[in-house]
């Protein structure tokens, strides 16, 4: 929610929380969902305001509804992208559905050739993503369209595209990967298709024009997020094509 929040360019500003509990649960999960609550209050800015709470004879359902402020008429949305555009990604994309393979597959860390501290990294941004809050003021004043990155690199561009009525090339290469995902990808080249098209990175995709590009980047960089130039919006109608180095397109066994 508050991903969502910051790929609108809004400030988070209240939630709501509804839960429903299957019985009387421990209090040490109860005393840590709390912690963790607060956390991400403390990190965000935002602040719990009403909800609900009730008991179910099903599983545990926690519901998070996220309210974000912002200037009126300055939300950037999924539309507004135009042909000639530039695409630009926030962050490393594919850490989160690397620490997921680990959690599920211990032994792949020591096949792609990662550290204990490289496991624990990519282990680390699956289970613990950060909304990109510090985004929101650069894509309100250079960005006409932006999605947060939740359902992979190449569907959530994909919807992007289909909400402006654009289609847009990534070039894969130009993808930014983390030093940990980087080694992995050397050591596995087929693992990079699975990375631009899996869930859980929480970056922000943006399309801009070319002469507000420069302006991103040092506006992105002065507010401590790093943002990196990875493709081109094109006419069409919702397509998204991506590249390799050789300028070919790759097949894809899913887009997100």
């Amino acid at each position: 929610s508050l991903s969502d929040l910051a790929a609108k360019g809004a400030r988070p500003y209240v939630y709501l929380l509804s839960v429903a509990f299957p019985g009387l649960l421990p209090p040490p999960w109860l005393e840590a969902f709390a912690m963790g609550l607060q956390a991400a209050q403390g990190e965000s800015g935002i602040e719990l305001v009403g909800g609900d709470t009730c008991n179910t004879l099903g599983p545990l359902t926690i519901t998070v509804t996220a309210i974000g402020v912002l200037p009126q008429g300055e939300a950037v949305l999924r539309r507004g992208a135009m042909a000639g555009d530039r695409l630009y990604v926030s962050g490393t994309i594919g850490d989160a559905a690397l620490g997921l393979k680990l959690l599920r597959a211990p032994w792949l860390e020591a096949e792609w050739g990662l550290s204990a501290d490289e496991g624990a990294f990519l282990v680390e941004r699956y289970r613990c993503p950060s909304a990109r809050h510090a985004l929101a003021l650069p894509l309100r004043e250079c960005a006409r369209a932006a999605i947060d990155v939740s359902d992979g690199l190449v569907g959530d561009t994909m919807r992007l595209c289909k909400a402006s009525g654009v289609s847009a090339t990534i070039d894969a290469p130009r993808v930014p990967l983390s030093p940990a995902a980087g080694k992995a990808v050397a050591r596995k080249p087929e693992l990079l298709a699975e990375l631009i098209t899996a869930g859980d990175d929480y970056e922000i995709v943006a399309a801009m024009e070319a002469s507000h590009a420069g302006g991103f980047e040092k506006e992105a960089e002065q507010h401590g997020v790093t943002v990196t130039a990875i493709g081109e919006v094109h006419a069409g109608s919702g397509e998204v094509q991506v590249l390799d180095k050789e300028g070919r397109a790759l097949k894809l066994d899913r887009n997100g």
